[in-house]
């Protein structure tokens, strides 16, 4: 069988950004979803399109195909208050790198990655961490089968638990910070 629409996938993949490993999954627990049901990149669904179970694949997504570019915007000064519970900040909360789970004044949750912190204020980065960046991708595909309808329900699960690719709750993707992300590895 062929990857299609409705069918269920499970691959193996080594995820390199500027030509660092940021993502492993393997066989043993793949990434598993139903092909078009809107979970993963546009374009990454499309490099797997017609591949069948033991084919492998090589390809790249530039950012424009991926998360897009940087956003200036998205980097903002908040005042330390923000970070404050019962008038403390929690140690080691506020370092440099460390992604935060927030909400902006609508309520929606946002993930920001700390870059600087000074005396009163804090810069956070609130682009998706993978923003500006090429992804590469190589794997195989490890299992293709018609999607069953409990599959198309669910519409997409992540063996291998957490973020193994788009497994995670919304918005965490374990140090990937996946931002809806789903995770760095063709979700979005």
């Amino acid at each position: 069988m062929k990857i299609g629409e409705k069918t269920f996938v499970a691959l193996s993949y080594e995820l390199t950004v500027d030509g660092q490993q940021v993502e492993k999954v393997t066989a043993d627990a793949p990434l598993q979803f139903v092909y078009g049901a809107g979970f993963l990149l546009p374009k990454f669904e499309e490099q797997l399109a017609g591949l069948s179970a033991g084919d492998t694949f090589a390809f790249r997504l530039e950012p424009a195909d991926a998360y897009g570019g940087l956003i200036e915007e998205a980097v903002v000064e908040l005042p330390k208050s923000v970070f404050m519970i019962d008038g403390k900040i929690e140690d080691g909360l506020l370092e440099v790198g460390n992604q935060l789970p927030m909400s902006d004044n609508q309520g929606n949750r946002l993930v920001g990655t700390v870059k600087a912190v000074g005396d009163e204020s804090v810069t956070m980065d609130f682009n998706h961490p993978m923003a500006g960046k090429a992804l590469q991708f190589t794997g195989a595909v490890v299992n293709v089968r018609e999607a069953t309808p409990e599959d198309m329900m669910q519409g997409q699960m992540a063996a291998g638990g957490g973020c193994s690719c788009c497994g995670g709750e919304e918005g965490e993707c374990g140090e990937h910070g996946c931002g809806s992300d789903k995770g760095s590895c063709g979700c979005h």
